[in-house]
C-alpha cells in the first residue's frame, strides 16, 4: 500500500472524529464533582464607606455609652488660696565670713574727758564722819572737792576707789555712795604703832552720785596726823557707760 494512502486516509479519520463529537452524536458521560479545593486567601481590605446617618436619641436617659475617648487639656484655671506657711527648716551651714572692713579713723583719747583724782590729808577740816583729804594730788576735771572730801560724778560709767590710811589706833573705814557704806574694812591696833588701813572697790556711778571715805566712830576712828606718813584717797573713772 502507498504511503500517501496511508496519510490520507488518517487525516479523514480525524477530521470525522471531530465532526462527531460537535454533532453529539459519539459523546462520554460527564464525570464525578471533584474534591472541594482548599479555601482561598482573604481579599484586599476595601476603600472606608460613606458617614452614616445619624441614629435617633435614646429612649431613657440612665442608659450610659462606653467611655470616650480623652478631650484635649483646658486652658489653666486661676491660682489658688495661698496655704499655711510650713515649718521652719534646719539651720544653714555658716556663710563665709565677709572682707574686712575698711579701718576706721584714729581716736583722741584726749577728746574724751577722763575724771581722776588723788588727794591726801595735810589738815583738814572737820566733817563729821566724812574723811576728808584736804591736799590735792591730781583732780582731773574737778570732780574731787578737798572741802568735803566727796568725788561727784559727772560722766556716768565704772569707778575704781582706793584708800591708804595711817592710823595709831583702832580703825574702821567705809567706802560709801550717797552716804551710804558699800564696803568696810577695819583695822584693830591696840599697840598703839603706826598702821596702815587699806581698801578699794568698783563702783558703778551715774550723773550726781557721789563717793566719799567715812569712820565708825563706834568701832574706831583713829587717824594719824603728821610728817612721817601721808594718809591718800584716789580714784578714776574705768569705763564709762554706752549709749
Amino acid at each position: 500500500m502507498q504511503p500517501g494512502f496511508l496519510l490520507a486516509a488518517s487525516i479523514l479519520a480525524t477530521v470525522l472524529g471531530i465532526a462527531l463529537l460537535e454533532d453529539g452524536v459519539c459523546r462520554a458521560p460527564d464525570g464525578k464533582n471533584g474534591s472541594p479545593g482548599v479555601p482561598g486567601r482573604d481579599g484586599r481590605p476595601g476603600q472606608k464607606g460613606d458617614v452614616g446617618e445619624p441614629g435617633r436619641a435614646a429612649l431613657s436617659s440612665s442608659i450610659k455609652g462606653p467611655k470616650g475617648d480623652a478631650g484635649e487639656p483646658g486652658s489653666p484655671g486661676p491660682p489658688g488660696m495661698r496655704g499655711p506657711p510650713g515649718l521652719p527648716g534646719p539651720q544653714g551651714m555658716p556663710g563665709v565670713p565677709g572682707p574686712p572692713g575698711q579701718k576706721g579713723q584714729a581716736g583722741n583719747a584726749l577728746e574724751h574727758p577722763r575724771p581722776a583724782f588723788s588727794a591726801s590729808r595735810l589738815a583738814p577740816p572737820r566733817a563729821g564722819t566724812t574723811v576728808v583729804f584736804d591736799r590735792i594730788i591730781t583732780n582731773e576735771e574737778n570732780s574731787y572737792s578737798p572741802q568735803t572730801g566727796k568725788f561727784t560724778c559727772r560722766i556716768p560709767g565704772l569707778y575704781y576707789f582706793s584708800f591708804q590710811v595711817v592710823s595709831s589706833g583702832d580703825l574702821c573705814l567705809s567706802i560709801a555712795k550717797n552716804g551710804q557704806g558699800l564696803v568696810s574694812f577695819c583695822d584693830h591696833n591696840s599697840r598703839g604703832i603706826l598702821q596702815v588701813n587699806s581698801g578699794s572697790s568698783v563702783l558703778s556711778l551715774a550723773v550726781g552720785d557721789h563717793v566719799s571715805l567715812t569712820t565708825n566712830p563706834a568701832q574706831g576712828s583713829s587717824i594719824y596726823s603728821g610728817s612721817e606718813a601721808d594718809s591718800v584717797f584716789s580714784g578714776f573713772l574705768v569705763s564709762p557707760e554706752t549709749a
